[in-house]
């Protein structure tokens, strides 16, 4: 048995870590969080307080070149994703970058050479590449269940929220931060998972609006693309619709499956006279899986599969959507 503990430092302390990521950390074996960072000391030190965290910076700097961390997940806002990763690849250390990996194709690329130049592993939280819900899916299609693959379809439709309504401020709007707003923060978790159901992206292309003039960024996008294999896809994105809706059809010459990216709704199966349902539940911190994997490859040598070449990809096929 390895007996090695890998120490973590991460860079940021927002909702996305309160229980989607961050505790996983602890109870992966082998794994302990041991320092965080966030500007502001007092709701650091609360975090820290709360999840057992030995130790607290002001300063990512300072965390990323604590002799005592041997890893740093960044969980910050995606504009700074890029000069954050650069800074952990030059002082020789393991990394997980929060999703999308960088708001351009050109960011993602120079994060990923410098990571190969160090020879340093790079993983990026597109978690859903390592839940077993999906990765039933993937099964289930590599069995040929519906025959041979044809198209995937996916819409994901949603009501502006209060804070759109009210016109606050949020990072994720902002389109100097995320230029296609939620569709960089949600649809790259769809895309990035297609590509891992269904091979990589060979063209691609999209259009995008905003529709509401709530904030700068995008609210309205809708694409096209195709598979290196020859399926094709299609999907839209909206942010001021009516319903909720998350939608998924893959069509095969056999059957379809049907399922929700986000939503933990049954996963339908119709494959010739016979349909079924198939519930998965997703654990409590959804990164889990994803983290347990980073161990396994770190420990193991079992390669995980959402690195920063794979992340690349997904940033590429958002840049082609958008036209950035």
């Amino acid at each position: 048995m390895n007996t090695k503990m890998i120490r973590w430092g991460m860079i940021g302390c927002g909702a996305v870590t309160e229980v989607k990521s961050g505790p996983a950390y602890h109870k992966v074996s082998n794994f302990t969080l041991a320092a965080v960072m966030r500007r502001d000391q007092v709701l650091a030190q609360d975090y820290a307080q709360r999840h057992n965290i030995e130790t607290v910076h002001a300063d990512a700097d300072v965390l990323i070149n604590d002799p005592m961390i041997d890893a740093i997940y960044i969980a910050t806002p995606p504009d700074s994703h890029k000069e954050l990763a650069l800074k952990v690849a030059q002082a020789g250390k393991i990394c997980c970058v929060e999703k999308p990996l960088a708001p351009t194709y050109a960011d993602c690329q120079a994060i990923v050479a410098a990571f190969e130049a160090a020879q340093l592993p790079l993983f990026v939280a597109y978690y859903r590449r390592s839940l077993p819900r999906f990765n039933h899916i993937k099964q289930l299609l590599d069995d040929g269940e519906i025959g041979d693959i044809r198209h995937i379809s996916w819409h994901l439709n949603k009501p502006a929220n209060p804070m759109d309504l009210s016109q606050q401020y949020n990072w994720r709007t902002d389109k100097t931060i995320a230029a296609g707003g939620y569709f960089d923060d949600l649809a790259s978790h769809g895309l990035d998972l297609f590509g891992y159901l269904l091979g990589d992206f060979a063209s691609v292309k999209g259009i995008g609006i905003n529709q509401q003039h709530l904030y700068t960024a995008l609210d309205a996008v809708s694409a096209c693309w195709l598979h290196t294999n020859g399926v094709t896809g299609s999907g839209s994105w909206n942010f001021g619709g009516h319903s909720r809706q998350d939608k998924v059809v893959i069509y095969g010459s056999q059957g379809e499956i049907r399922f929700s990216v986000f939503d933990e709704a049954p996963i339908e199966v119709i494959s010739g006279d016979k349909e079924q349902q198939i519930i998965i539940e997703n654990p409590t911190n959804i990164q889990l899986y994803h983290i347990d994997n980073m161990r396994k490859q770190l420990l193991e040598g079992l390669p995980h599969p959402s690195t920063g070449k794979t992340a690349a990809h997904t940033g590429w096929v958002m840049s082609q959507i958008l036209a950035i």
